[in-house]
């Protein structure tokens, strides 16, 4: 596939048609949360155009908040950001040391929300060749790739469970090698999967 062609093949997937995500998909039982109760959040899908792969991070085992989880560049939307698109490029740059201009995005992906009332719009960037990642100490561990023919499989993801709150939930896992892809990263990732397989030419 050449470069073109992964463009293309990346471009028809976002252009898909698709509802919204939830962590609550796979859980119905959904609490009444109004929506002006959600707070906006970006993340940016970065995908390296030259190895084709996805880049995710470790996250920091010290942070208070998803300690050691597997997490996509993002986060909240601040006062200073002037778009949701310009919060998942701050905070790509931030935490991977993405610079703006070695990305080029392609669209967004339905959002998601979390159990912890975010609404999540995922970016898909295309990151050039010159990127060279660099972490944020105090908030990432590592920062790693997973091959996009993985993630584009549905198959290769699957519904596990365990107890919370005095309830079993259930959630999408992607496990890779050491690395244990999960909750909204993995159903974010399930439904992208869905959509690139059924782009595939």
């Amino acid at each position: 596939m050449t470069m073109r062609d992964l463009q293309t093949w990346l471009e028809k997937a976002i252009d898909a048609d698709g509802r919204p995500s939830s962590d609550y998909d796979l859980n119905p039982d959904r609490p009444d949360v109004p929506d002006h109760a959600l707070r906006p959040a970006a993340v940016l899908v970065p995908i390296s155009a030259e190895r084709r792969t996805v880049i995710l991070t470790k996250r920091s085992a010290r942070l208070r908040h998803h300690a050691g989880q597997i997490a996509f560049p993002g986060g909240k939307k601040d006062p200073s950001d002037a778009t949701l698109e310009a919060a998942a490029l701050r905070e790509s740059h931030e935490e991977i040391g993405l610079a703006p201009q070695d990305v080029t995005l392609l669209g967004s992906l339905p959002t998601h929300e979390t159990v912890t009332a975010f609404t999540v719009t995922p970016f898909v960037g295309l990151v050039g060749p010159q990127y060279r990642p660099e972490r944020e100490v105090g908030e990432v561990d590592e920062i790693f790739e997973v091959p996009l023919d993985f993630l584009a499989k549905p198959d290769n993801f699957r519904i596990e469970g365990r107890r919370w709150q005095g309830r079993k939930r259930y959630y999408y896992t992607a496990p890779f090698g050491p690395y244990y892809i999960w909750g909204a990263t993995a159903r974010i990732l399930r439904a992208f999967a869905d959509r690139l397989h059924d782009a595939e030419f």
